[in-house]
């Protein structure tokens, strides 16, 4: 019997994204229980063998900021900013969302991610069993949490409740499985929740050992209204509550002052959605200023229905115009850009030690390019060919722990045809 479940031999390119960037040409990967456990320049054999000829292997894309279950309100809020986004969209989750919607838009969310490799979502959306148990139903590895508003929201939680469930999540995310994640407590912003509430949060998360995803300074209006709220800032109010004591991924971070990056340095990471912020007009992050005060910066797509899809390819190929526009084109560096998609995605969500790079030991989150395409070749420079010229489209297989969830473009865990039904069903009481 064959040592490894799963061997991926003979790619042409192994885009590592380890610590000293390695990039291996013709080499071979072995599976055991969803773990790497060889990376060799010799030939493998598995239980399953992969035939990785021609193709670029490297590690699954980390989105981390989505809302996955908004994909059923794709292009249902345009032409507006965030504040006028955020009442046309609310009203029309108010319409139609509840627990097995969210489910049902997360499964076609997840789907979409993993088409386009992605193998790893922070996803932040009410009724987070629901949303687990359909990313997981699709093979994708979900980091979801609790989330919390000041008022009962869509779920109809008062505050009370809220924090009852979140004591509970632990235990109902071990009884839903899949992929392992770390727990999370996803307070939705400083502008829907209140000072002593984020506390509370605070507390909590000391209790549990819970990190923290948080909406924070997506745009001017937003800091202004903090401001004439509490007199501070939204990343001074994640400071005063404890928050910034936890691991703390901040939802977009587009208007942080250097006050700001001060306070946030070492606990917390943005997750810069680019398209997002320019759709909504909501401004443009300066990135380059961020890594300079040692912020771990991650890459996101935000939801659906703000950005359109869920396809980090064009997210990495925006962050990279900006940091040019920015901060000038000698600042650009599409290798950077690959690791704030990868590795340093899976640092911002506490996950590095399993997730973000080809590496023995690692989680065999893993995504197959294929190389053979008009738009790839030829081949000057690798990481700005992924970065400025690789799609969505030339990811032909996806692993997440070892699993195949991915083959020839296709699913291996979901019926398409079954979910554009249900989602047609569902998507008509609008």
């Amino acid at each position: 019997m064959p040592e490894l479940d799963l061997a991926i031999n003979n790619a042409r390119y192994l885009v590592t994204c380890n610590s000293s960037g390695e990039v291996l040409e013709n080499y071979s990967i072995g599976i055991r229980a969803g773990e790497i456990v060889e990376i060799s320049k010799s030939q493998l054999n598995g239980a399953i063998n992969y035939d990785a000829s021609g193709k670029l292997i490297a590690p699954g894309l980390v989105n981390t900021h989505t809302h996955l279950a908004m994909t059923l309100l794709r292009g249902y809020a345009e032409g507006v900013d965030l504040q006028g986004f955020l009442e046309r969209v609310w009203a029309a989750e108010g319409a139609i969302m509840d627990g097995s919607t969210a489910e049902l838009g997360t499964k076609l969310g997840a789907l979409e991610a993993l088409l386009s490799g992605t193998t790893t979502t922070l996803d932040m959306y009410l009724f987070p069993e629901d949303t687990h148990r359909g990313a997981v139903a699709a093979g994708l590895r979900h980091v979801a949490g609790p989330i919390f508003f000041d008022f009962p929201g869509l779920d109809g939680m008062e505050w009370p409740a809220r924090i009852e469930f979140a004591k509970s999540w632990p235990d109902k995310l071990g009884k839903i499985g899949g992929p392992k994640v770390p727990i999370y407590l996803m307070p939705h912003a400083t502008y829907t929740c209140s000072p002593d509430h984020l506390s509370e949060i605070a507390a909590l998360a000391n209790e549990i050992n819970a990190n923290i995803h948080i909406h924070i300074s997506e745009n001017n209006r937003e800091n202004e209204d903090v401001a004439t709220r509490y007199s501070r800032t939204p990343t001074d109010i994640l400071k005063d509550s404890g928050l910034l004591n936890r691991r703390c991924v901040y939802g977009h971070g587009v208007h942080l002052s250097d006050s700001d990056l001060a306070e946030m340095s070492g606990n917390a990471a943005v997750a810069h959605c680019p398209g997002s912020n320019l759709k909504l007009a909501s401004g443009i992050a300066d990135v380059t200023k961020y890594l300079k005060h040692g912020i771990t910066v991650a890459l996101g797509t935000d939801g659906c229905s703000s950005s359109n899809d869920l396809d980090m390819w064009p997210v990495m190929r925006l962050a990279g115009y900006l940091i040019a526009q920015n901060s000038g084109p000698q600042n650009l560096d599409a290798e950077r850009i690959f690791r704030m998609a990868t590795i340093e995605g899976a640092r911002g969500l506490g996950m590095a030690d399993s997730i973000g790079s080809l590496e023995v030991g690692k989680r065999a989150d893993i995504i197959a390019v294929e190389l053979n395409s008009p738009h790839l070749i030829p081949i000057h420079n690798l990481f700005a060919q992924l970065v400025f010229a690789a799609g969505r489209s030339d990811v032909s297989d996806v692993f997440v722990d070892g699993e195949q969830v991915v083959e020839d473009y296709r699913s291996t865990k979901l019926d398409f045809s079954q979910l554009q039904k249900d989602v047609t069903n569902r998507i008509a009481q609008l």
